[in-house]
């Protein structure tokens, strides 16, 4: 690892900070460039212990402009791309998947341009691209996604990271560029952005705010605790062969409604409410369009070529979740305003 300078885009967002943590704690000797649009899903924030860093810089940018990034990879003397930017919401992307399209699609496209205009020896780089179990579309109640599942995305947002997923096998084949692929079943933890489940429903639950479901809860997710996702991250970037995909996922299946269910217990507990007050919150609203009914990672590839398994059980995961946002009041107060309070009060207020 000494002597490198690895390229993490989109690491002002949820999953990439805790990448970006990672790497720049345990990677003392390794520069580690943190590429970010800071969009209303990136906040510095997420990083502001890490600003002093010796071997951390951070570069505000978008990806979309190829020019900008074949000057990043210059500058930096880029060895390395650990790409997670993405925009990654299902509920924009149906409203709006021209953004989509250009930043998961056109985004990746440039990323690859530019390491394939810089690289002049391909030897010893990796250019690691982080995707989604949503390209796989959707099961019935049995079975797992495997690596070889044929893809079956479903929404303008899995369209667009299995495009990407595309182009960047394609740039391996055609170019020899050495590639990595994962795809990682649902995240949760400190730092989410609250229009995802969790974050939402503990912030409503707090402020004594509706808790949208959709359908009837029915749908079916796989959890995985976003510290074991950087974690495998490391692990395939490290020892990952050249070429292969990962499936990432917690082994760990939820249907929504009895999610929100055990999340709403749980935080009676945590706020001294009677129990069932939560529950009382929950609102079914008008299902999602397309909505995938179960989605669930076979992980037994890379526990048993790399040796990763999850570190903790979805209980103890959740708790340190709950106790993150209920003593992050500030962070979510920050990230509430703005862009996401017209977002709630347009889908979730009235319903």
């Amino acid at each position: 690892m000494s002597k490198r300078s690895i390229l993490i885009t989109g690491g002002a967002g949820f999953i990439g900070s805790h990448v970006v943590r990672l790497f720049v704690n345990k990677y003392s000797d390794v520069q580690i460039v943190n590429l970010d649009k800071l969009t209303y899903a990136g906040n510095l924030e997420n990083l502001s212990d890490l600003q002093d860093a010796p071997n951390y810089t951070f570069v505000k940018g978008d990806i979309q402009d190829k020019t900008f990034l074949v000057e990043v990879f210059k500058k930096y003397s880029i060895t390395d791309v650990i790409h997670l930017a993405a925009e990654s919401h299902v509920d924009r992307s149906i409203e709006g998947p021209m953004d989509f399209i250009m930043s998961n699609i056109v985004g990746t496209a440039n990323l690859l341009e530019a390491a394939r205009a810089t690289w002049s020896n391909l030897e010893g780089h990796v250019f690691y691209h982080i995707s989604t179990d949503e390209v796989y579309g959707s099961l019935g109640e049995e079975g797992f996604f495997l690596e070889t599942t044929a893809y079956d995305p479903r929404s303008p947002y899995s369209a667009s990271k299995a495009s990407s997923d595309h182009i960047v096998r394609a740039y391996f084949h055609t170019y020899g560029l050495p590639i990595k692929i994962s795809n990682c079943s649902n995240n949760y933890g400190s730092h989410q952005f609250p229009e995802k489940l969790l974050p939402l429903m503990i912030n409503n639950i707090v402020n004594n705010k509706p808790l949208p479901v959709y359908g009837e809860g029915l749908n079916i997710r796989d959890w995985l605790w976003v510290n074991d996702h950087a974690r495998a991250i490391d692990v395939i970037f490290n020892e990952g062969k050249i070429g292969e995909t990962y499936n990432v996922g917690g082994w760990n299946e939820w249907r929504n409604i009895d999610l929100v269910k055990l999340l709403c217990k749980k935080m009676d507990q945590k706020l001294n409410r009677a129990e069932g007050t939560s529950e009382k919150l929950v609102t079914f609203v008008k299902d999602r369009a397309g909505h995938d009914m179960r989605y669930a990672i076979d992980a037994s590839k890379i526990e048993k070529d790399l040796g990763w398994k999850p570190s903790v059980t979805f209980e103890e995961g959740l708790a340190l979740t709950i106790d993150w946002y209920l003593e992050n009041e500030d962070w979510i107060q920050n990230v509430t305003s703005g862009d996401y309070q017209k977002y709630y009060e347009k889908h979730y207020s009235n319903r």
